[in-house]
């Protein structure tokens, strides 16, 4: 039942009240609104914690640019009230306050900024940090997403927290169907190329297994050179010609060099199989080195590359 009185209300109309029952209403109604419990729900994170977090959180920071995605994806990015540097994805939250960098967030930022509910990536955000905030009050929800099926896992995990679930179950619907398109397509293939992937320019780095890029490499048909146990290991230009690559990927703005920059850099080494038969491709970082929705976009494109 809503209460449609106030206490200016009661006092307005005192005249017609004994002063015993004004007493009593005016009681009432403190105590009706001072009790009124906050409603919370505990959930499970991906790490296996219990967090209490308010149902349905409204005032959320977001300690990693992949998280922050994700929940503008799931249709609550208003609900955002902070978010760390390089949070570009969508052009919306780059105009978010920010709170310093996902390893050295500033907590006093994020307590100004008065949140119910902290998002934060076990491979990312340090957990003294995370432990700190909890300290604080703040309940901290944590994902820990390392392949494409855990990217789902916390799609969905995220949308129950956030009260989203069937716009999680989309997002997911789609991951799945990109990759069902990748399989297929990488079964029929005859042959497997040889990729190297640059993240950076200078000096020559790739991605070793274990990571997302080798992941999608080697899902996507290819075999990924720098496969090894370091997870972005550097190189020179003479392990790379040893290499003998028949497909180059070239991060977009790898060291701050334009595409052109980054091709031409390559086309010095006519004896390289993917200068030879001009399989250079310059791609979008995003598509490659956040967990979201996105890695099947970069699925779906490293097979067309593959297997034009």
């Amino acid at each position: 039942m809503r209460i449609k009185f106030s206490l200016q209300h009661i006092a307005a109309e005192r005249t017609f009240l004994p002063p015993c029952l004004l007493s009593m209403v005016a009681f009432l109604l403190f105590m009706t609104v001072a009790a009124a419990p906050t409603m919370a729900e505990v959930f499970v994170d991906q790490v296996g914690r219990k967090v209490e977090i308010p149902a349905p959180p409204q005032r959320i920071v977001s300690l990693m640019p992949s998280i922050t995605e994700i929940v503008f994806e799931l249709g609550a990015g208003s609900r955002i009230k902070g978010v760390t540097l390089y949070s570009n994805e969508p052009q919306a939250a780059a105009q978010l306050p920010k709170i310093g960098s996902y390893v050295h967030p500033d907590l006093e930022k994020i307590i100004s900024l008065k949140p119910d509910l902290c998002l934060a990536v076990r491979d990312g955000n340090p957990k003294y940090i995370a432990d700190k905030i909890t300290e604080l009050g703040i309940p901290v929800y944590t994902i820990d997403p390392r392949n494409l099926a855990e990217i789902m896992e916390s799609v969905m995990l995220l949308g129950k927290v956030l009260g989203t679930e069937k716009k999680a179950r989309d997002i997911v619907g789609q991951i799945q169907t990109k990759i069902n398109a990748a399989s297929e397509r990488v079964a029929h293939a005859t042959d497997r190329p040889r990729v190297f992937f640059q993240i950076d320019a200078s000096p020559i780095i790739s991605a070793g297994s274990n990571t997302f890029i080798d992941q999608l490499i080697t899902q996507a048909g290819g075999i990924n050179l720098a496969a090894g146990p370091t997870a972005y290991p550097r190189y020179s230009w003479e392990d790379v010609l040893l290499m003998q690559p028949e497909v180059v990927i070239i991060a977009s703005m790898a060291g701050g060099y334009s595409e052109e920059q980054l091709k031409a850099a390559w086309r010095r080494w006519p004896e390289v199989p993917a200068v030879r038969n001009n399989r250079l491709y310059v791609v979008n970082a995003d598509l490659f080195d956040r967990p979201t929705a996105r890695l099947a976009d970069g699925l779906e494109l490293l097979v067309n590359i593959f297997y034009p």
